[in-house]
């Protein structure tokens, strides 16, 4: 596996894996330049990685959709999107619907104003909501970037999961330990992959239904 390991590198790899069109890289980058903007005012993501933009956040939302080869045109969960992501990189990159679960106003205006800058608002929702308080719906994936514990995470996102439900799960360096803290009749379901953008951090994926019939 090669890691990217730069600005340049992230923006080549896009490119190799997705061919986004010129329309798409206006929003990539728009989307860039207004979360740099945005992070002046509320913290949305590290300061430190802004002049990692698209090795931190683009390139390493955008690795999700590398494995998500089932999800079709199904609907998209973003669990805690926060700054949008990795759920508006796959809104931009894909013609997906999309669903931004976010319980924080402020940053729901960013994801709000994000979606009507890049056009995107016939397809991409902000639910300005905690996710148990949103109406059940079958998801074809279900995606979370620094939402919760794993065991927490699926106790209250099970009920969108369906047997065909993919799961993305960024978990950095605790990829491994996270997976070992759920039941064990839902350990198989699911799996660790390496990062593209990091070498010691996972990404937890799986499919299928949790706490559902097996």
């Amino acid at each position: 596996m090669t890691l990217i390991d730069s600005e340049d590198a992230a923006r080549a790899w896009v490119e190799t894996k997705f061919s986004p069109t010129p329309a798409q890289w206006e929003q990539l980058d728009r989307f860039a330049a207004m979360l740099i903007a945005a992070n002046s005012t509320q913290n949305l993501v590290s300061a430190s990685t802004l002049p990692l933009m698209w090795s931190r956040h683009i390139a390493d939302s955008a690795q999700l959709l590398c494995h998500d080869k089932r999800g079709g045109n199904g609907l998209w969960l973003d669990l805690g999107s926060g700054a949008g992501l990795p759920g508006l990189i796959a809104g931009i990159l894909t013609d997906r619907p999309v669903w931004l679960v976010e319980s924080r106003a402020l940053r729901c205006q960013f994801l709000n104003d994000v979606v009507a800058d890049l056009d995107l608002g016939d397809r991409v929702t902000v639910q300005l909501t905690r996710l148990e308080r949103l109406a059940t719906k079958p998801c074809a994936t279900i995606s979370a970037r620094a939402f919760a514990p794993l065991p927490q995470l699926i106790a209250v996102s099970a009920r969108f999961s369906t047997a065909s439900t993919r799961w993305l799960l960024p978990k950095g360096r605790n990829a491994d330990k996270e997976l070992a803290m759920i039941a064990s009749p839902w350990q198989g379901l699911f799996h660790v992959e390496h990062s593209v953008t990091d070498a010691d951090s996972g990404i937890i994926v799986g499919t299928g239904q949790v706490g559902g019939k097996r």
